[in-house]
């Protein structure tokens, strides 16, 4: 019989996307003058060293990935960046695909290719997505150790958790697991307030910047606010002055976006919600006036607050009032 026309041949090629190793055409009986005849026929075409794409025409994404890992050998992973474009975690597709294979190995280098080494990947591979990439964990925590700073880091564990990938108990198990972590006491504190609602690094650099170096109360996060017409989620509600904080990023509002924000705004207003909206350049260029302002809001609402400053040259000034007239 064929080895081409095979069932388990052909479950190996749809599997793979059309991509095969030499040694996997080998072990289903295709010996290497058939190999030969195909590429000389143009019907198969090295991709790698090794690894052939059994059909003509563009590549898909999935069959350059499949040609990268099968090129890497055994035990090896997509990882970091490539990852996390499977699993979902950015919609960026990186320009270099990111492997990572079992630590003392060493390939050829490949082309369009970075590769990592790890004594972990064996534990970090997910035991059943293909091609074979790490966990979400894994990943998220791999991104962190790999960013420019630490707010890039903390902004990769915010896009894990807030897009229901994974829950901080996990991250921080894997963060745990490594011996090496880089940041280790900041991304296990970015980690709790991730937990407790943070979904951005804006969101994060409020809380540690304004809120808690001033001493405000902690606000609730990412809190539905029920009692509207229609349920809204925002980012930060002090419920004893009915003050919602909200922080937009650093990328431009639509209009579209613009118009809700307006429309909730004046929902909460209507129900006696006063709200405050802060940009990036707010918080990070100026902490010490917004805190003075979150606070001279709640002080008059009449909601207990207390303010501190948070260092030697902090220009916060206690609120005017601490009690409603």
């Amino acid at each position: 019989m064929n080895p081409e026309s095979r069932p388990e041949w052909r479950a190996l090629l749809k599997l793979q996307s059309g991509i095969v190793a030499r040694g996997q055409a080998l072990s289903h009986g295709l010996d290497e003058d058939v190999m030969k005849r195909r590429l000389r026929a143009g019907r198969w075409r090295a991709v790698h060293w090794g690894v052939y794409a059994t059909f003509n025409g563009r590549l898909s994404r999935e069959a350059v990935l499949w040609a990268a890992v099968l090129r890497a050998g055994p035990g090896a992973a997509l990882s970091h960046q490539t990852a996390a474009e499977l699993l979902r975690l950015t919609d960026d597709r990186s320009d270099v695909i990111h492997l990572t294979v079992p630590l003392g190995r060493h390939p050829e280098p490949i082309s369009g290719a970075v590769v990592h080494r790890s004594g972990r990947i064996g534990t970090a591979t997910h035991p059943a997505q293909l091609p074979p990439r790490t966990y979400v964990e894994e990943t998220t925590i791999d991104l962190t150790q790999s960013a420019a700073s630490f707010d890039d880091a903390y902004d990769w564990l915010c896009r894990a958790v807030s897009t229901r990938l994974t829950i901080t108990a996990r991250l921080q198990a894997t963060l745990d697991a490594r011996p090496k972590v880089r940041w280790r006491t900041g991304l296990t504190i970015a980690l709790a307030d991730v937990g407790d609602g943070v979904h951005s690094i804006l969101e994060g650099r409020y809380v540690r910047d304004v809120e808690r170096p001033h001493g405000l109360p902690t606000a609730q996060r990412q809190v539905r606010t029920a009692q509207l017409p229609r349920s809204r989620y925002v980012d930060n509600l002090y419920e004893a002055a009915q003050l919602v904080v909200e922080l937009d990023g650093r990328v431009a509002h639509g209009i579209a976006q613009r118009r809700t924000d307006m429309r909730r705004d004046n929902d909460h207003a209507a129900t006696g919600i006063v709200t405050l909206r802060y940009g990036w350049a707010d918080v990070t260029e100026r902490p010490c006036a917004v805190a003075q302002q979150v606070a001279e809001v709640m002080a008059r609402r009449g909601a207990p607050v207390t303010l501190r400053p948070c260092g030697p040259t902090c220009t916060a000034a206690p609120p005017r009032r601490s009690q409603a007239s």
